[in-house]
């Protein structure tokens, strides 16, 4: 890394020395980063329950859920995946990354608390709107859609607990370079970290700009608001968003490439001009979400989605070829060397941190990206637009990516932050390939279903009078299931996930961390390894050609289905 941690001098911050990674945590930063990350679990296992529900009422078989709720959970559902679980997850991060790993203490924890309260308070608060059916308007909240005045004031407090906590982030790095904790740049982890923060400065006021008006307008203080101008600002917060949570994830993959194999970048100053390419473009990737309203000009739109999203995609192609070739030049230099991809074979498979960063990054990647840019491509945005195929993207990015990045790390957290014992080893194993195999069908099943058309949001595609029904092909049926199935083997493996977690946070032996790895031991060169001055990543290239040919195909073949398929225009 570029940083070198300086000794501590005298403060009234009271710190301990980890005995794993011999960083010196600040004992009040360490309280934050624990309520954070258990509130985040807590939303995160309602979210969870909410989504099994609604993926058995899409089932058309079942169709389990009556309208009424139906509606109600996919606003609850979208505001505790999208926002509670993921946010403060994320602020846990952002004082682990500011404070634990520059050897730096908290500035103010009289802050943390306050934006730990306002978020706590304000996630709460939309639940009780939205479960007390005050508040049926989905996640995007369109005007001129209105829910109940304290729906808006919750989503404020939220989001005002969050940018206090992004303000914590940037004055903790402020003040440790200021102290003398590390000289140089940042590390790479809290690089990306500052990436998500920057993004999430953006958002969150944008957000403000949004909600604000509406909480007016709810409460009769403003007799109008414009739709198109608040949609307009409702995707410089929601999508940006997401963009918040892929800095992230891409911070959290580094993170489990060192922690479970020792990898670290080839070229760090490349990884780091990719961070500046999303802080530059990401957020522009929104477009796709206003690419059929009239109100935006055709040049505005042919610029966000060719030119800039060019830019930010190219940034994730870069984090794309540098983690997994990181890992397998670490994986060769301990003695894995033998053809292409022996190193991939005798990777740690069994270790739960190195499982959910490759499933991570394969369904992120190969499923959610492709069909990123495909949604954001101006001309095939006609035939997917408010389609099942978008919740089908972003559960790839969203769920399949970050979350379960998210999930592989608070592994490594309990050991490290919590200081309990990790129970349950071997159901942590088996967590993110459950978790990734009903994701992966989940989301396969999404795609399959937009491709024919079936509706974003709607209760009952088949069971429901609506005009558009007879236009829907029998065989999104089977899609429908196949989502469904999905969706309940998803919720296994995030029940095993909050199963390991609450057995070792309340009955795991309090104990200080004795090695990084969790299930197999800290990764040791074998004793034929010898030492090589340059590794070339072959396998890895390979992958990436492979990659790139999928990415090939799908996109030429949407577009041909954009010139096969029979637009009914009346």
């Amino acid at each position: 890394m570029a940083t070198q941690a300086i000794p501590l001098g005298e403060e009234k911050a009271i710190f301990r020395v980890c005995p794993v990674t011999r960083l010196r945590v600040d004992l009040a930063a360490e309280r934050m980063i624990i309520a954070n990350a258990t509130a985040a679990v807590v939303f995160l296992l309602v979210g969870g329950i909410m989504g099994l529900l609604l993926a058995l009422t899409r089932w058309e078989a079942i169709h389990l859920l009556p309208a009424t709720w139906y509606y109600r959970l996919v606003t609850a559902h979208g505001f505790n995946m999208l926002v509670a679980w993921i946010v403060f997850f994320e602020a846990a991060g952002l004082y682990f990354g500011s404070t634990v790993l520059l050897n730096a203490r908290l500035v103010s924890p009289r802050a943390a608390q306050a934006a730990f309260a306002l978020m706590l308070l304000g996630a709460l608060l939309v639940n009780a709107i939205v479960l007390a059916g005050h508040a049926d308007v989905m996640f995007t909240a369109y005007v001129p859609l209105k829910a109940h005045p304290l729906f808006y004031l919750g989503i404020i407090l939220f989001a005002l607990g969050a940018l206090t906590a992004v303000v914590l982030f940037f004055a903790n790095i402020f003040v440790a370079r200021l102290e003398g904790r590390y000289t140089g740049s940042v590390p790479l982890v809290v690089f990306g970290l500052a990436t998500a923060a920057i993004i999430a400065t953006y958002t969150l006021l944008s957000g403000a700009i949004a909600f604000i008006p509406a909480f007016f307008w709810s409460l009769g203080w403003l007799r109008t608001y414009d739709p198109g101008f608040y949609r307009n600002l409702f995707w410089g917060f929601g999508h940006p968003a997401q963009q918040i949570n892929l800095a992230a994830m891409v911070a959290v993959w580094y993170a489990l490439a060192a922690i479970t194999v020792g990898a670290t970048p080839i070229n760090e100053k490349l990884c780091r001009l990719a961070f500046v390419l999303y802080i530059l473009f990401i957020n522009l990737g929104a477009a796709h979400h206003l690419l059929v309203d009239p109100g935006l000009s055709f040049a505005w739109k042919m610029f966000n989605t060719s030119y800039a999203m060019y830019l930010a995609v190219l940034g994730s192609l870069i984090h794309a070829f540098s983690i997994p070739a990181a890992v397998e030049v670490a994986l060769r230099r301990q003695g894995y060397q033998r053809g292409l991809f022996e190193w991939l074979r005798r990777a740690p498979w069994q270790e739960p941190g190195f499982a959910a960063l490759v499933v991570s990054m394969i369904l992120f990647g190969w499923l959610g990206g492709v069909s990123g840019v495909i949604i954001g491509t101006e001309q095939l945005n006609m035939q997917f637009h408010n389609t099942l195929a978008v919740p089908g993207h972003f559960h790839a990015t969203v769920v399949g990516g970050t979350t379960l990045a998210f999930m592989g790390l608070t592994y490594y957290l309990i050991p490290l932050i919590f200081r309990r014992e990790l129970r349950l080893k071997r159901l942590a194993t088996w967590q993110p390939y459950v978790f990734g195999l009903g994701m992966l069908l989940l989301i396969l099943g999404f795609l399959f279903s937009g491709t024919l058309g079936v509706p974003r949001r709607h209760w009952g595609v088949f069971t429901t009078p609506a005009i558009f029904s007879s236009l829907i092909p029998e065989p999104a049926r089977l899609s429908l299931a196949l989502a469904g199935i999905g969706g309940i083997i998803a919720a296994i493996g995030g029940a095993m996930f909050v199963l390991v977690v609450l057995s070792s946070v309340l009955t795991g032996a309090a104990q200080e961390a004795r090695s990084l790895r969790l299930v197999l031991a800290d990764p040791a060169d074998p004793p034929e390894a010898t030492e090589i001055a340059h590794v070339e990543p072959r396998g890895t290239f390979l992958i990436m050609l492979a990659f790139l040919a999928f990415f090939i195909l799908v996109y030429s073949r949407n577009w041909w289905l954009l010139g096969a398929r029979g637009w009914l225009v009346h």
